[in-house]
């Protein structure tokens, strides 16, 4: 995937469309110093602007290869465009996240793009590995990573209002433990 032009053009392309988006996932665990290696791009935008991305992407050559209220993805046509996921912002909680993000460097520190706050991609991780067992594992290892790296700066309320959600207040002290 070409990372560069696609973050070009999606920038290029929501601003012009006055569209509120953040990173999420990999590029936002990136921007708050947790190296981790991706393969694609994920973003929050809010459900008002569905429709708008939707175009834009289409126009664009992306295929929608699925939608649902919460989320979209997209696979564009070839490897350089790769494949764009979308969360879509309707809940109180992902609106208050996309309110709160914050602008970021990203890629080498070429693009500034609003970002959201490490505390919410950690209620985002808690979220995926409660839902997709599959993804439990790896999302506590980014949990853990993301805490670790940033532990002198984190609100520690909110994030045991995330694990407090999905009755996993546990885990989170087992986590807390481990990276003192």
């Amino acid at each position: 995937m070409d990372f560069d032009s696609t973050f070009r053009f999606l920038i290029e392309s929501f601003n012009a469309e006055n569209i509120d988006f953040a990173i999420i996932g990999g590029f936002a665990m990136q921007a708050y110093g947790a190296a981790r290696a991706t393969s694609d791009i994920d973003m929050l935008v809010v459900i008002d602007d569905k429709e708008k991305v939707k175009k834009i992407l289409s126009e664009k050559g992306y295929e929608l290869k699925y939608e649902s209220n919460d989320v979209m993805n997209f696979f564009g046509k070839d490897l350089e465009q790769g494949r764009l996921d979308f969360l879509i912002a309707h809940r109180k909680y992902a609106r208050t996240m996309l309110q709160r993000a914050e602008y970021k460097k990203v890629l080498d520190g070429k693009y500034q793009i609003k970002t959201i706050m490490i505390e919410d991609q950690i209620g985002l991780k808690v979220q995926s590995s409660t839902n997709d067992k599959t993804r439990y594992n790896h999302d506590l290892a980014d949990i853990e990573v993301l805490i670790r790296s940033n532990k002198d700066k984190l609100n520690l309320d909110l994030i045991r209002d995330y694990f407090k959600i999905f009755k996993r207040e546990e885990e989170l002290d087992k986590i807390l433990e481990n990276v003192k």
